[in-house]
């Protein structure tokens, strides 16, 4: 093997991985939808666990992100360790299909149907439907699609490459040699799980055996001890990922590694004892690109029908490797390591802000009762939700700017524009209702009581306030769009009431009916109250924006007034309801 020839093996090695990771960032993100819904099938039973864990990494063809995905999962409290046994044991054997895509490059035969089947024959058109798409598509899924050809089409080049670069070691004493060494299923098993760490992706390094399998002198005996280690190895990047995390994450990372290794041993003992008993002759045969395929499946599918039974005892043992102690147990908001998969984090923080949602309007709501009725304890409960929503405000805020730096598509970026501005609405209407319980507070302390006129005032406004608020509610979290459009009238007859309850306030001073002191805090509760519909409107105006693909909020309210021909006669019936006629 000539110096040219290991050059071309680095670059032919090179574009191999690098069309891996570009096909897999893709698929991530053309596959965002599939991916909310199989994930969000999650329940606490294994076999539906090990489904959505086969089904994900099917897609995107890594068990290492996928395990990644499940630590975020655990270490933000989405997942439970139980859950997340079943995920990783389906992720190992989801992640050998990608094994078998590359086999293809193994296939040989003069006719005409099997020549067509050769990558070589349909990557180059693959490739000019793949930069057609990328640089003439007008979606970010069609982009996403021509990606994925490129991706594959480089993958599986560098693989031809590797294949062609190697074909001369088969006269090499000491490759040959190399691979009568890793008949030692100890030695075997070491080196691949090293190779695998290196790398970190057990589908990367399978592919690079079958490249080396090209030349003849791998055979069943070397590789399938080596296919074993690769296992081990694919989970230095979980427990790696796990560095910083929970107990519980850590131990999801510890269940992968405890999977992966006792299913090695048993199966590497079992495999030992045949081998040396009956010394079957097909372990002396060379591997093919298909062979390696089958036994990288048919270990995985062994090692998941061994302990797949046994999951609660993998549970246990986790438990037993990292043990509770006094310290306590901190869940995050949000992972970073969600951040590998867009369309998962996005879902986690929508999650969140739906929370944040039902968090302001419920201390919203509690507020306005807080004026008539003052209570202690609902007080302290407004308190604390409002340093909930505060946190919540500044972690989302940071991760969602985080999430939108990476590739995602123009349907997530969008609902990334959307959660961006909605959580200062949330954020403020939390602020609103600590500022209508502190006018209540000072209603309280001082005395003050409004007259029947101003009750009577502040009831209707009041119960207009509370009902824009469960519209944007409903709006955000259901994405109600009849809802939506409900607000932006209420909202302008929530105006009207603050300016003429105002003139009403102002009568009344000037007839003695009122103190100055109480007019305080008449001004400080409609100005607040005003304002937070001014924001449930905010709201309402990005779900309408995100529907209408325009995130521009004030065409948007201006569409809504002009355009609408239903918006006067809601106004109409709103200002009915809630305009006292005194």
């Amino acid at each position: 093997m000539s110096i040219f020839d290991a050059l071309t093996l680095i670059g032919g090695l090179c574009l191999f991985l690098f069309g891996m990771s570009v096909m897999g960032d893709a698929l991530e993100r053309r596959a965002g939808g599939s991916l909310k819904s199989i994930l969000g099938r999650l329940t606490n039973n294994r076999f539906t666990g090990f489904l959505t864990g086969l089904g994900v990494t099917s897609i995107i063809q890594s068990s290492s992100a996928t395990t990644v995905m499940v630590v975020g999962f655990v270490n933000s409290g989405v997942m439970t360790l139980k859950q997340s046994i079943g995920v990783i044991m389906g992720a190992n054997i989801g992640t050998t299909v990608t094994a078998w895509i590359l086999s293809l490059g193994g296939i040989s035969g003069d006719n005409i149907f099997l020549q067509l089947l050769k990558p070589t024959s349909f990557t180059p058109v693959l490739s000019l439907v793949g930069i057609i798409l990328l640089m003439s598509g007008k979606t970010s899924k069609q982009k996403d699609s021509g990606t994925i050809l490129l991706g594959f089409s480089t993958l599986m080049f560098g693989m031809h490459t590797m294949s062609a670069a190697v074909s001369g070691l088969a006269d090499v004493p000491s490759f040959r040699n190399l691979f009568i060494m890793f008949k030692n299923p100890l030695l075997g098993v070491a080196a691949g799980a090293i190779l695998t760490a290196v790398i970190q992706s057990s589908s990367a390094s399978v592919g690079i055996l079958q490249a080396l399998s090209v030349t003849g002198r791998v055979s069943y005996g070397a590789a399938i001890p080596i296919i074993m280690g690769q296992n081990i190895g694919t989970c230095i990047t979980a427990i790696l990922s796990s560095l910083g995390t929970n107990k519980n994450a850590k131990r999801a990372a510890i269940v992968h590694l405890s999977f992966n290794v006792i299913g090695t041993v048993i199966w590497l003992a079992v495999f030992s004892v045949l081998s040396a008993a009956l010394k079957p002759a097909f372990l002396d045969n060379s591997a093919s690109f298909a062979g390696i395929a089958f036994a990288h499946s048919a270990f995985n599918i062994a090692c998941t029908i061994l302990l797949f039974p046994m999951s609660t005892l993998l549970e246990k043992l986790a438990m037993r490797l990292v043990p509770e102690d006094n310290k306590k147990d901190i869940v995050t908001d949000l992972d970073d390591r969600l951040l590998a998969a867009p369309p998962v984090a996005l879902e986690r923080c929508g999650a969140l802000v739906r929370e944040m949602a039902e968090i302001s309007v419920s201390s919203m709501k509690k507020s306005l009762d807080m004026i008539k009725i003052y209570d202690s304890d609902t007080a302290e409960e407004i308190r604390a939700n409002e340093d909930r929503v505060d946190h919540l405000e500044d972690v989302l805020g940071t991760y969602l700017v985080k999430l939108s730096s990476h590739q995602v598509s123009d349907e997530d970026s969008s609902t990334i524009s959307k959660l961006l501005k909605v959580i200062g609405d949330f954020e403020r209407i939390s602020d609103h209702s600590v500022n209508i319980l502190e006018s209540a507070e000072e209603l309280k302390a001082k005395n003050i009581i409004f007259t029947d006129s101003a009750n009577k005032d502040l009831d209707a406004i009041c119960g207009a306030v509370s009902e824009i608020l469960t519209l944007a509610y409903d709006a955000f979290v259901n994405n109600n769009r009849n809802a939506a459009e409900n607000v932006e009238p209420l909202e302008q007859v929530i105006d009207r009431l603050k300016e003429k309850f105002r003139n009403n306030h102002i009568n009344r001073l000037r007839n003695g009916e009122c103190s100055i002191e109480a007019g305080f805090v008449w001004a400080d509760l409609l100005t607040n109250l005003e304002r937070a519909a001014d924001h449930c409107s905010g709201i309402a105006v990005c779900v309408i924006g995100v529907g209408d693909n325009d995130m521009n909020i004030h065409e948007s309210l201006r569409n809504i007034k002009l355009n609408n021909p239903d918006f006067q006669e809601k106004y109409k019936i709103f200002a009915e309801k809630y305009m006292p006629v005194r």
